[in-house]
């Protein structure tokens, strides 16, 4: 129990410290809309004489789009990776090794509280929008419900894939002065094998599969997959649920990997 409010104390702070940059958040939601935009009359362009591209109409399209704009609010990790590159290149990153918090649990209680604030406030300009919006999404009826179901462990093990990737990152900072030429890259790739330009279905059968076996499939793609209808099969859905689960195991245990061996290299200086 004291290890729970010792984290919550923290989600607690963090929270506080989001909101006093909620106007940035707000802003950056705002002007999400405008993209959203570009996304509707760019897909609406590609629909022109066409029913169906791979097997779904226009509504399910931007559908799809939208809840993936409002899941990168949700989950996506801003600046987790050069926040924790701030504390260990400027000694901050001290105080918690000779004191009894875990930085990983201390770093995702932060991490989630962040998250609220950013999905909260882009949920507002999305609700005003939601009247011109609803006439042209389409979203899946109730009997998509077992998959509705099989998004919830998705979307959490979503964001603690987010977040350990955005860790992992940070923590090159023990062996590089800069991370950001590796996060550009990372964050290139993931635009394309996560589903943020186009639907992955899209993708040649074999580019398709491929992907899937990747984590970037299971950082964004697969929850709106599951939300959206593009996966309609319970078999397909659990089938990623175990992949996606393999991914959080991975990469934790390589980010403790990076943790030890990084603070053998750490010279305790300052902070």
């Amino acid at each position: 129990m004291s290890a729970v409010a010792k984290y919550r104390q923290v989600f607690l702070t963090g929270l506080q410290t989001s909101l006093v940059y909620r106007w940035t958040f707000a802003v950056r939601s705002l002007f999400s809309l405008v993209h959203l935009l570009y996304v509707f009359v760019l897909w609406g362009a590609a629909y022109v004489g066409r029913e169906q591209i791979g097997g779904f109409p226009l509504s399910a399209t931007l559908g799809y789009f939208t809840v993936l704009l409002v899941l990168q609010f949700f989950l996506s990790a801003q600046s987790d990776d050069y926040e924790i590159s701030e504390e260990i290149r400027n000694g901050l990153i001290n105080q918690f090794l000779t004191k009894p918090i875990n930085y990983l649990g201390y770093r995702f209680s932060l991490y989630l509280s962040a998250r609220c604030v950013a999905g909260g406030l882009a949920l507002l300009p999305l609700a005003l929008a939601y009247p011109l919006l609803a006439p042209r999404i389409g979203l899946p009826g109730s009997e998509h419900w077992p998959l509705y179901l099989t998004a919830l462990p998705a979307l959490l093990l979503s964001a603690v894939l987010q977040f350990t990737v955005a860790y992992c990152f940070g923590l090159l900072t023990f062996w590089f002065l800069e991370i950001q030429s590796f996060v550009i890259l990372s964050m290139a790739v993931e635009a394309v094998l996560g589903g943020q330009i186009f639907p992955l279905d899209l993708m040649p059968g074999w580019l398709f599969d491929l992907s899937s076996w990747l984590p970037y499939y299971y950082l964004i793609y697969f929850p709106a997959a599951l939300l959206t209808g593009r996966i309609s099969d319970l078999d397909t859905a659990l089938q990623g649920l175990a992949i996606q689960a393999g991914w959080v195991v991975v990469l934790l245990v390589f980010a403790q990997f990076l943790w030890t061996r990084g603070l053998r290299r750490h010279t305790a200086v300052g902070g």
